[in-house]
């Protein structure tokens, strides 16, 4: 045969069959050890909704079925007589329209002046930026308790006390919220803002239309911790309002967990104020929760 013959019937041979690798098999220990992690984690699922469901559940009971059976998840009356009364026969929905007012201007001036503030602290260069920083963080060590007479005074010689402006003004701005901000800034290359001052853009117009898109990350972490931290507010509007048009969720239902409105419990009353007051939050956080990142996404890398 001569030698092209041969390397034809090579080439059109069958490739000889490999044997198949087993399968790893996992473990014993391994699948004991994922059943316990997964068991663990649903047991403390579990636990943090919990007393959400059954206030929820206890909203809707009569007063005497909540009394008697507080942690039942259902109801063997189902009413929505505590919601009706909230709604109907209470300041109920002025306290929620104060509530929304206060915390939708509290969060776009906190996004605007924290990020304003934490801008300066992070690019320009002026005298006591050092001490103007270290005095950040010490007001963040601070109980918020310890600020509440000051801050009556304050509210008071300015004359904006018992007034929207008492409640927004001194809620505009934070110190988390600067500090979030000024890391933020100070990861983003200073080369991105250097073409835009070739240009002539000033240092407000670098600000908002190169480096605040930017900061998309932080700003929805701030927007959720304005939000969150203003509607929950109390100790500021107690020492900020005493009329009761200015009364806000948060203070409100402090008052009906002291029988405000009628004698008894009130479980299902005071339950599905809280069960309202937590909607918008917990709408809020579920919406931006995926937008949450870390301080480096989005920033130019050198």
């Amino acid at each position: 045969m001569s030698s092209s013959t041969i390397q034809a019937e090579r080439a059109t041979a069958p490739a000889p069959m490999r044997p198949a690798r087993p399968r790893r098999r996992r473990s014993t220990a391994t699948i004991v050890a994922t059943s316990v992690t997964y068991a663990i984690l649903i047991a403390l699922a579990v636990v943090y909704i919990m007393p959400f469901l059954i206030q929820l559940a206890t909203s809707f009971k009569t007063d005497a079925e909540a009394t008697a059976n507080p942690v039942s998840l259902i109801p063997q009356t189902f009413t929505t007589a505590a919601y009706t009364k909230l709604f109907v026969n209470s300041d109920f929905p002025v306290w929620f329209a104060n509530s929304a007012v206060v915390t939708v201007f509290v969060t776009l001036g906190r996004v605007f002046f924290d990020s304003l503030a934490g801008y300066a602290l992070a690019r320009l260069h002026f005298r006591g930026r050092t001490v103007v920083f270290a005095a950040l963080v010490a007001v963040m060590s601070v109980p918020m308790v310890v600020l509440l007479i000051p801050k009556f005074l304050v509210i008071n010689q300015l004359g904006i006390y018992d007034s929207y402006t008492g409640m927004i003004l001194p809620l505009l701005t934070d110190a988390a919220g600067v500090f979030i901000m000024k890391n933020f800034f100070e990861s983003i290359p200073a080369s991105v803002e250097e073409q835009a001052r070739i240009d002539g853009a000033g240092t407000f117009r670098v600000f908002w239309s190169i480096v605040l898109p930017m900061a998309r990350p932080a700003l929805i972490t701030i927007v959720i911790l304005s939000f969150q931290g203003s509607w929950n507010e109390l100790a500021h509007f107690i020492v900020s309002t005493q009329s009761p048009s200015l009364t806000t969720l948060t203070k409100g239902v402090a008052g009906l967990a002291s029988g405000q409105l009628s004698q008894g419990s009130q479980y299902p009353l005071k339950l599905a104020a809280a069960a309202i007051m937590t909607i918008p939050v917990a709408v809020l956080f579920f919406i931006f929760q995926r937008r949450i990142m870390n301080s480096s996404e989005g920033a130019v890398k050198e």
